[in-house]
């Protein structure tokens, strides 16, 4: 089972004396040494995206991405009942227009600085994931949902469409026609149907979608720190190119990491049967 974290190693709050609104864990338990647990921590809200909960993801999330000790991220939750429920509609219900245009680069902030990770991340869901909630999730690369969880992009039903990716990030990973589907109708999905979607990657049972994604983090975060990288740069950078451009991406990454000390320690601790200690460039 996954050990207690440690003490916060980063926070990020509306400002001084706010209230933190993100906590980034460490884990003492060694396994998990080089895994970092993003927790949305705005419970009274259901982690609904305010101004100042994007500016504490972004901080967040760019904190852990400058750490190279980190291996694998898992993204959670403090609220048992949600994942969270998307933008703060009560804050943006007394926007003015020119409040809206300068909160969006706010808001853009947040998604990217999930979707930016250089390493391999976990969105850990129980309860809902809704609007910009469910685009957090989907910016990460995997999706571990427990039962009773509900995700969704239901925006056009209140006059918006995804604005945090979920329009293209849906679509890669289910394909046009059911995304369409989804976001046409503004369906919330069930875990199960989620998963026959293929808008999750794993449903577990309710409550244990933390443990499931660090006992997943576990096993990533004992590979190479330049593998992981170096292999998600590849995936990312690929995937939206024709085949003869992803293979000259897959090369580079291939010889940025082939002459690395960790290819070096990993053949050595393959050859000693031992278990490799990555030097981690």
């Amino acid at each position: 089972m996954p050990s207690t974290p440690t003490a916060a190693d980063a926070t990020a709050s509306a400002g001084p004396g706010g209230p933190t609104l993100v906590r980034v864990e460490r884990f003492e338990d060694p396994e998990l040494a080089h895994v970092a647990e993003i927790v949305l921590d705005r419970p009274e809200a259901m982690n609904a995206v305010s101004t100042a909960m994007a500016r504490a993801i972004a901080v967040a999330t760019a904190r852990v991405a400058a750490d190279e000790s980190v291996r694998c991220v898992v993204l959670t939750s403090s609220h048992a009942k949600a994942f969270c429920v998307g933008a703060d509609l009560k804050e943006r219900n007394g926007f003015s227009d020119a409040d809206l245009m300068e909160q969006r680069p706010v808001a853009r902030a947040a998604y990217t600085g999930v979707l930016d990770l250089p390493v391999p991340a976990i969105a850990a869901v129980d309860g809902f994931a809704l609007g910009g909630g469910f685009e957090l999730a989907l910016s990460c690369d995997l999706v571990v949902a427990g039962e009773g969880a509900v995700v969704g992009l239901p925006e056009v039903s209140v006059g918006v469409i995804p604005g945090g990716g979920g329009t293209q990030l849906l679509v890669r990973r289910v394909g046009w026609s059911r995304a369409a589907r989804a976001i046409f109708t503004a369906a919330r999905l069930p875990a199960r149907e989620a998963l026959e979607l293929g808008a999750v990657d794993e449903v577990v049972a309710a409550g244990t979608a933390r443990d499931r994604a660090l006992e997943l983090a576990r096993t990533i975060a004992a590979n190479s720190p330049v593998g992981l990288r170096n292999a998600k740069r590849a995936m990312r950078l690929g995937a939206d190119v024709g085949l003869d451009a992803g293979l000259e991406i897959e090369d580079g990454c291939w010889r940025a990491t082939a002459f690395s000390g960790d290819r070096r320690e990993g053949v050595a601790a393959f050859a000693e049967k031992r278990r490799p200690v990555w030097p981690g460039r």
